[in-house]
């Protein structure tokens, strides 16, 4: 009886540990940056938390996607030119932009799907958008803008090609909007005249439809939000913020904050009736949510010595307080969200000890946020590749514990950098550079010593 109740526990246990929480696209499964399974660390052990596998990789700044039991990502394997990052130049080079896939549990290489491609783009190092994988599908978005549909095998579906198809302009940074499934539909920004925003039939790639025209598409991932009763999708991009039927793209509502040359990058973040948006050069502020209908007004703007201005990294929206990395100052900032205020700032996360502490810091220092609602603490990756656990408050950061889990190997200015978002499931992060993605074990003893439950491909 005894050893039927143990094998029982430890099967249904098992289980749940195997199959816990999935990060099937951009910032997790409801893409909101938020972390929500159970039995993760609280603190970092010493010496740093336990590598379970290392896997290659060639060059990019995709995140990883997970889902039952399998890592997605994209990467460029550069046959002719080199890598040289000039944020106004845009540089030629090529090789096999690929969809890679490996086994969560081991690291093993499962396939990939690979194409050459030629890239004429500023930071050429590689795809920029996190595959999106759901029901059986991975749709990946390519820098010079081909989105392909692959299944969890690796078969080919079908493909775009959004400059051949729609006459598509390549924004100089290159396509970076992960695409966003609704319903039966894959949605994403494209650009040319009239298919700013383009649904596609998400079975065989055919347009279902279209909706604006902007100088191109902007570098933000699409979201769908409720509020009023409604579904909103939310799209910001060179024209401005505007909020659309997913259903049928028409348009809602436009706030014509427009961002400087077109740098709409970090995505908005709504809480309440609130959306933040915030882009370079100090463009930004917050959008009012119309309770009755879908309608929308700006409720305050930002200027030169308040609010937060995020560009490589999205901000977290948290009980009044917008939390966000300026790009200008490299600093993680807390701002009130009723008013702009600035609360604090810290460049701890975002830079390296030796640069954080000079009076005069590079611009750019970035660090990814994600929340971990039931242990209510951040987890911070920064670009010099610590991971990093913090309480955040209106009252001040406070650092929990940091461990360095990865070397930068891509640059910016002088400086070494780690320019990707990692992913969190299977009580562990997935994280990648140029050269290798690793998979990081975060879960607590109790719950490390049941990982007989990680999942089968």
């Amino acid at each position: 009886m005894n050893r039927l109740f143990s094998f029982l526990f430890l099967t249904v246990v098992g289980a749940g540990v195997g199959w816990a929480d999935d990060w099937p696209q951009w910032l997790g499964e409801k893409r909101d940056g938020a972390w929500r399974e159970e039995g993760v660390l609280r603190r970092l052990p010493e010496g740093g938390p336990k590598v379970l596998w290392r896997a290659p990789v060639a060059h990019g700044y995709s995140g990883p996607a997970v889902a039952k039991g399998r890592v997605y990502v994209m990467d460029l394997v550069i046959e002719q030119g080199k890598v040289l990052n000039d944020a106004g130049a845009q540089v030629k080079l090529g090789g096999t932009e690929r969809v890679v896939c490996y086994d969560a549990s081991s690291g093993k290489l499962l396939w990939t799907h690979g194409e050459r491609r030629d890239y004429e783009v500023s930071y050429p190092g590689g795809p920029r958008a996190t595959p999106t994988v759901d029901g059986g599908q991975v749709f990946a978005l390519g820098t010079m803008g081909h989105l392909t549909c692959l299944t969890t095998g690796g078969v080919l579906q079908w493909k775009r090609d959004f400059g051949r198809d729609y006459g598509a302009r390549v924004p100089m940074w290159g396509h970076s909007g992960s695409p966003l499934v609704y319903r039966d539909m894959v949605i994403c920004m494209v650009g040319g005249e009239g298919s700013l925003v383009v649904a596609f039939d998400r079975r065989t790639g055919k347009e279902r439809w279209r909706a604006l025209s902007a100088a191109h598409c902007g570098y933000c991932p699409l979201q769908i939000v409720d509020h009023a009763g409604t579904k909103q999708l939310i799209a910001w991009h060179p024209g401005g913020v505007t909020g659309h039927n997913p259903d049928t793209g028409e348009l809602y509502w436009n706030v014509p904050i427009k961002p400087t040359n077109g740098s709409a990058i970090a995505m908005p973040r709504k809480l309440g009736n609130k959306l933040f948006v915030s882009g370079y050069n100090r463009i930004g502020g917050m959008i009012q949510l119309d309770d009755e209908k879908p309608g929308a007004r700006i409720a305050w703007r930002s200027g030169p010595k308040e609010g937060v201005y995020p560009v490589n990294s999205t901000p977290y929206l948290l009980d009044g307080t917008i939390y966000g990395v300026d790009v200008d100052r490299s600093a993680l900032m807390a701002v009130a969200m009723d008013s702009g205020k600035r609360l604090w700032e810290t460049r701890a996360p975002c830079l390296s000890a030796e640069l954080a502490a000079r009076q005069r810091a590079p611009r750019y220092g970035t660090a990814f946020l994600v929340y971990h609602p039931g242990n209510r603490q951040f987890w911070i990756l920064g670009e010099m590749g610590d991971l990093i656990i913090a309480e955040l408050s209106p009252r001040g950061y406070r650092e929990v514990s940091r461990a360095h889990i990865l070397t930068p190997t891509n640059t910016s200015g002088s400086r070494k950098v780690l320019w990707s978002h990692p992913a969190f499931a299977m009580r562990s992060a997935f994280v990648r550079n140029d050269k290798e993605m690793i998979r990081i074990d975060l879960a607590e003893q109790e719950n490390r010593d049941l990982r007989v439950g990680d999942p089968e491909p």
